[in-house]
């Protein structure tokens, strides 16, 4: 098993991570032009690309080092190296959105206006993991897999195509994930460095900048909470629809409403905002007078016998009529043996019809004939 590195080595190796150099640049612009073509075009795999290719956790994690071992001059240079990244991302994402002038952006957009709890645990353990990347040499491969786990370029991509259509909330919202991914990842490298390294252990109390990370990182649970709980919430839902539109196709077709073929169920959906909730289910009938209103009742006492609280029901019935023209039959298939090339005799045709009968002779005038003179 490989040793830690020693101070003096990681110090070298942080030194250069934090620097603002060509590699970085280039591979910023390329990162970023990836991510956002990749955001426009709602490609995960183009985004994940984008990850692998992005530098910035490099100078977070040296911030990180810089920062509990009390070098300021370092941890200003690796946070002055991030800044211009995210500058630069900025800037070619906004420009990007404006030229694209998109009307409605992809699910990869949305996906990152809405942080929570998980977003900052995911990048607690991405900071740790890439830090020890850097202690132990045999684990440097996690680095990129660090980097797909995290996502720091993609959501400030996000912000500039957000903020060339001015959709301000939901930028707040990206830029609330990339705070939460920033200071993750500096808190987890300052924990991973702390458990890591014997002689930092006790800087870390020293150290104010490093505990006023911590201190941001934990004021970051307030929104993030919310939008966990609300997230939560979400996924009760989506459990309580499926649950009550299984109880109301069970009702429609073999409880309560026994209306067999004669109905679909279409649709469900529910309005959380009333008390109790309001089910709306659509049905396709083909019996215009069914479900009654009688039966819609019956299957909403039979909802609310199986759930933990009532529900409302109303049913929208739509009647369906069949229509369609008449169409002439195919023609029967050939016989086997036809198929086969057997001549087959054709039954004999039926007789042609009789002629008509001659017309009856006019009747006899019993006058006796004039006679001639």
């Amino acid at each position: 098993m490989a040793e830690p590195t020693s101070l003096a080595s990681l110090e070298a190796g942080f030194e250069r991570e934090a620097r603002l150099d060509e590699p970085f640049v280039v591979l910023t612009v390329a990162a970023s032009l990836i991510a956002t073509l990749g955001l426009l075009a709602d490609s995960a795999a183009v985004v994940i690309g984008a990850m692998l290719i992005a530098p910035w956790i490099l100078p977070l994690r040296s911030a990180s080092f810089a920062i509990i071992d009390g070098r300021l001059n370092l941890a200003g240079r690796a946070l002055l190296t991030l800044a211009v990244g995210v500058t630069i991302t900025i800037a070619l994402s906004a420009g990007l959105g404006w030229l694209a002038r998109l009307p409605v952006l992809g699910d990869e957009v949305l996906r990152r206006t809405t942080p929570n709890l998980l977003d900052l645990g995911i990048a607690l353990v991405a900071g740790s993991i890439a830090t020890y990347g850097r202690l132990r040499q045999e684990a440097v491969s996690s680095i990129a897999g660090t980097a797909i786990a995290v996502a720091l370029v993609p959501p400030v991509c996000v912000l500039g195509l957000l903020l060339s259509i001015q959709q301000w909330g939901p930028a707040r919202g990206a830029a609330l994930l990339f705070a939460a991914n920033l200071l993750g990842i500096l808190s987890g490298g300052l924990l991973t460095l702390v458990v890591s390294q014997a002689s930092l252990r006790q800087q870390l109390w020293r150290s104010r900048i490093g505990l006023v990370s911590l201190l941001l990182t934990g004021l970051l649970l307030i929104p993030l909470t919310g939008s966990f709980l609300s997230l939560v919430a979400q996924a009760q839902r989506r459990v309580a629809l499926q649950e009550v539109e299984r109880a109301i196709t069970e009702s429609l077709r073999q409880r309560t409403i026994t209306l067999g073929k004669d109905s679909e169920l279409t649709s469900v959906s529910i309005d959380w905002n009333q008390n109790p909730p309001l089910i709306k289910a659509a049905v396709s009938v083909s019996r215009p007078n069914l479900p009654t209103p009688k039966q819609v009742a019956a299957v909403q006492d039979f909802i609310n016998k199986q759930q933990s609280f009532n529900y409302r029901l109303l049913v929208q019935r739509v009647s369906i009529d069949v229509i369609g023209p008449e169409a002439a039959p195919n023609p029967e298939p050939a016989s086997s043996d036809e198929a086969a090339g057997i001549s087959v005799p054709t039954p004999p045709s039926s007789p042609p019809p009789l002629p008509p009968l001659p017309a009856d002779p006019p009747p006899a005038d019993n006058k006796p004939p004039l006679a001639e003179n």
